[in-house]
């Protein structure tokens, strides 16, 4: 069952409002814990808050803070730079969002709203959000202005445009469509949808399109002479009072706003008292235009009535005055309970809200996006601190991320050095690193010193290790802060910036060695790809794996996957797909799946399988048809550490994609080596997934 859902349109006015309203109604009569959040907003004068949010707010009675349900305004995203900070926005959102969600039992998220400038970045944003959120999308399309064949192409546009960024799309509302289109409407749609996609058609709803006399008065800037109590009446229509009184009484209908000169003393009583006479329908209001107010007479005859309907005053001419009130789209605000009252019967009427329900109990989110993978990694290794040592305390880039790790809050951090070389490095570096917070510790100088010699001695003199070898040894930085791993001073390690990944996992194999059941130390990285992230194992440790080996390779990094929030789908990667292929390679690749299959009948896996079948649907549906892993594969293991690391690496710099790791897997205890070319971002991700690591051992 999902927790969210994302309503979402991609032209303005479309009525979502409509739907988020009915939504949070529908949802609170299941739960009280009802959260409200919309990642962007229109807003742009700070003073003033946005009347949509707040009238969800107030009508609802919910618990949210005005500054919770929501990220950013269009301005603040509009005036970020294009291109490192757009990162930085998403990773925002995901995480005020996940923030709020946590108080409830389920969130509805509203997509921006496609006003004013900067339109053209709103779909993909809103596309971008949806898919970090792994919020299911109900797509709102306006059928107001246009035929049957606009509506249909715009919701069927829409919905391919969210489809093939792999937004699981749960239903689709066309609003606001003329009566005599519905029927048309639904039959194209349907013929043309997916049979599980809900599909919503409702009608134009004159009481939510017309706009009130108090929306009218703000949006011309207008002065109230009379009536403010009734500006809450609804305007379906007006007339300009232009004509002699005789024929302008001709032209009232229901709810009408009378557009004439303040001079026009005749057409303003005519008005009042066709308002006042069971003959003539309801007048929903009077503007006098260019400023001008009625004579006095006609000022004092009203001011005498017991009820007067509103009448405004605007600076603006007759003209004009009639365009603007013909381009003003009614909003829903909190002081409307009518006209909110008035929304929810109309989602009730036309929504099927037991096929919605079971949509949403039903929906299962596919993937996980890079980025709410990484606020998800850093949620973790906070949740249990743990403590992790950086040998490398000579490095300008270890000293970067232990800044940046120390900042955050994530873990308790020791770092192998000189203390007054670090401290030095820090003031040239202009790091804002406090050394009290953290542990500088020189290991030829240590208290523990002495201990981690004897204790490597005792280990290791039965591999011709004497006490004056184990004593050079443990002045290197790799042996001593495996030691503190081993000796539980510390729960994990890692190293590789300076060293080598023979020099950082040598000592483990030493002495920390692998689990019960493991024979073979391997490794992942989390690759974490434009829209998804992938586990490429092993791209680092082995370099020409057996059969066994390979299988058991698999089975490590699939339960890597699991650990860290993926589903496994395993892809044993080789130049031919199925049977498609013979030779020595394909055949260690194929004896290696069938071993995981007879292991571990509970893992989805294919092999041997090509890099393009396993993740492209396409190819893998023509390749290996019904096929539950080709085209959708998550793990992908590699035959050998040449394909393995040539390939990270080529994706790792055409695609832009990050690549976490390598996580050392089949360990006793959490040791994780770096590429001699890491950058601080590696280090810190590294750290992340070893303090993880270290909360499951």
């Amino acid at each position: 069952m999902t927790k969210n859902i994302f309503i979402a349109s991609a032209e303005p006015y479309t009525g979502k409002s409509v739907i988020a309203f009915g939504l949070i109604n529908m949802l609170l009569s299941k739960t009280q814990k009802v959260g409200y959040f919309k990642p962007i907003i229109a807003q742009e004068d700070a003073e003033y808050k946005e009347q949509h949010i707040e009238a969800i707010l107030d009508f609802f009675n919910l618990p949210i803070q005005y500054n919770d349900t929501f990220a950013f305004t269009r301005q603040q995203v509009l005036h970020q730079p294009q291109t490192e900070n757009s990162s930085e926005i998403i990773d925002t959102i995901i995480s005020k969002y996940k923030k709020a969600e946590e108080n409830y039992e389920f969130t509805v998220i509203e997509g921006s709203d496609f006003l004013g400038e900067g339109t053209a970045f709103e779909f993909e944003s809103n596309v971008l959000i949806a898919k970090n959120l792994a919020a299911p999308v109900l797509i709102v399309v306006t059928g107001e202005h246009k035929s049957t064949a606009q509506v249909v192409n715009t919701a069927i546009n829409i919905y391919r445009n969210f489809q093939s960024r792999d937004v699981q799309v749960l239903g689709i509302v066309v609003n606001m469509v003329r009566q005599e289109h519905v029927e048309d409407v639904k039959q194209l749609l349907l013929a043309q949808l997916p049979a599980g996609l809900m599909l919503t058609v409702i009608p134009m709803e004159s009481g939510l399109q017309s706009p009130t006399m108090k929306e009218i008065s703000d949006a011309l800037h207008g002065n109230v002479l009379f009536g403010e109590a009734l500006l809450t009446n609804q305007v379906d229509n007006f007339v300009t009072g232009a004509m002699m009184l005789p024929n302008f009484l001709n032209h009232i209908k229901e709810n009408v706003l009378i557009v004439t000169p303040g001079d026009r003393g005749d057409i303003i009583i005519g008005a009042l008292q066709a308002n006042q006479s069971t003959s003539y329908p309801k007048v929903a209001g009077i503007v006098l235009t260019v400023g001008s107010i009625p004579d006095q007479p006609v000022m004092k005859l009203i001011e005498g009535l017991q009820t007067v309907m509103p009448i405004i005053s605007v600076k603006t001419g007759t003209f004009e005055t009639s365009n603007a009130i013909g381009h003003i789209h009614s909003r829903i605000t909190k002081d409307n309970k009518k006209k909110i009252e008035l929304a929810i019967q109309v989602f009730e009427k036309y929504v099927d809200l037991k096929a919605l329900d079971d949509r949403i109990i039903t929906f299962t989110p596919e993937g996980i996006t890079p980025h709410m993978f990484q606020y998800q990694l850093v949620k973790r290794a906070k949740s249990i601190k743990k403590h992790i040592v950086l040998p490398e305390g000579n490095d300008d880039r270890v000293l970067k991320a232990a800044a940046r790790i120390m900042s955050q809050d994530l873990v308790e951090l020791t770092i192998l050095g000189d203390a007054t070389e670090i401290g030095l490095s820090l003031k040239r570096l202009g790091l804002n690193l406090d050394l009290n917070a953290v542990h500088i510790v020189n290991p030829k100088t240590s208290a523990h010193y002495d201990d981690y010699v004897q204790t490597l001695y005792e280990l290791r003199k039965n591999k011709n290790v004497n006490l004056e070898m184990a004593t050079d040894m443990m002045t290197d930085v790799s042996y001593f802060g495996t030691m503190m791993v081993h000796k539980g001073h510390a729960d994990g390690m890692v190293s590789g910036a300076v060293h080598t990944t023979q020099h950082t996992i040598r000592p483990a194999l030493q002495f920390i060695k692998t689990r019960p059941g493991v024979s073979v130390v391997s490794s992942v990285f989390f690759m974490c790809l434009p829209e998804r992230v992938a586990v490429f194992g092993d791209c680092a440790v082995n370099p020409n794996p057996t059969a066994a080996e390979l299988a058991e390779i698999a089975i490590s990094s699939a339960e890597s996957s699991i650990r860290f929030g993926i589903e496994p789908r395993i892809a044993m990667l080789s130049y031919s797909s199925g049977s498609s292929g013979a030779g020595e390679d394909v055949e260690r690749v194929r004896e290696a799946t069938n071993i995981v299959r007879e292991r571990r009948p509970d893992l989805k896996i294919e092999g041997p399988i090509q890099y393009d079948a396993a993740v492209d649907p396409a190819v893998g549906q023509q390749k290996l048809p019904g096929s539950e892993v080709a085209g959708r594969a998550s793990v992908l293991i590699f035959p050998d550490l040449n394909t393995g690391n040539n390939t990270y690496k080529a994706v790792q710099r055409e695609t832009g994609a990050l690549a976490i790791g390598p996580m050392l897997q089949g360990l006793n205890k959490p040791i994780n080596d770096l590429s001699r070319g890491c950058t601080v971002d590696d280090i810190f991700n590294t750290v992340v997934i070893t303090a993880i690591q270290c909360q499951e051992v």
